[in-house]
């Protein structure tokens, strides 16, 4: 028994609204209780089904209005005032009981994931609560058949990743509309293609960067990735197997007893 919670990050753009959608709507298809949160004080426009909404703690653009901040500037402002105000949060999360499953949508700036502790801070509050917590970060599969776009979106997703200190799962989105032949060539050659693409685009004082960056990715194998392909339910399922087996959703559901058809026919008849 627990209450388990997906952080759903990455870039803004990368599409986290579409993968909380999607992921929403296959687990209604399969009969499955799930929540979605938004905690990202710039999001508009949802295309999932929302059960709580940052925005109705703060709003960014009347920050904005108010305090004379950019948009980057008045989010982080934002995030700082909910982890001021955390009852609020903790309140919306009560409304949920054991084994129920959330998915929170989390703003893009990356400095919340690098060198501020915001969402370090989040976490930890979120792990004292009781809630088992996994960190699903997403790249545009367009960053991926770019070379220097693949090292900085590695390097982005090794940031969050040690920062928070979370089970972690980096999902490739866009799939559908990638050629999946090239991405899976990319995945496996992982650091030597990097190598052998930037050998032609960069100076030389960056070639042995490059080279040390990717033996890491290679040699230790901290960076990888599952394709996600929103057209086909199977890739859906696969990604979501991978989210519940890093946050041990399910384990403690007991097992159902096998029909006996002998028995049931009888009864039939």
């Amino acid at each position: 028994m627990g209450r388990f919670i997906q952080l759903v990050m990455g870039p803004a753009g990368v599409g986290k609204s579409t993968f909380c959608k999607i992921i929403q709507e296959h687990c209604r298809l399969c009969h499955r209780t799930i929540h979605v949160g938004n905690l990202d004080p710039a999001a508009e426009n949802f295309q999932y089904e929302s059960s709580f909404d940052i925005k109705d703690l703060i709003n960014l653009d009347e920050v904005m209005n108010d305090l004379g901040y950019g948009p980057n500037g008045g989010l982080v402002y934002c995030m700082e005032y909910l982890l001021q105000n955390i009852e609020w949060l903790h309140d919306e999360l009560n409304n949920y009981v054991d084994d129920d499953y959330i998915i929170i949508d989390c703003p893009g700036q990356i400095e919340l994931y690098s060198h501020l502790p915001i969402m370090h801070t989040l976490v930890n509050q979120l792990v004292s609560w009781g809630f088992q917590v996994v960190s699903v970060y997403l790249l545009d599969a367009l960053f991926i058949l770019d070379p220097s776009k693949f090292i900085s979106g590695c390097m982005l997703s090794l940031s969050c990743m040690l920062q928070l200190e979370i089970p972690h799962i980096n999902v490739i989105t866009k799939c559908d509309i990638a050629d999946k032949d090239h991405l899976n060539a990319i995945l496996d050659s992982e650091g030597s293609w990097v190598v052998n693409a930037m050998d032609n685009q960069s100076s030389n004082k960056f070639k042995k960067l490059t080279q040390a960056i990717s033996s890491v990715v290679d040699d230790y194998m901290i960076v990888s990735f599952v394709m996600l392909d929103v057209s086909e339910e199977d890739s859906i399922e696969d990604v979501l197997a991978r989210i519940d087996q890093a946050i041990q959703y399910g384990e403690d559901i007991e097992p159902k007893e096998p029909v006996d058809f002998d028995i049931a026919d009888d009864h039939n008849n």
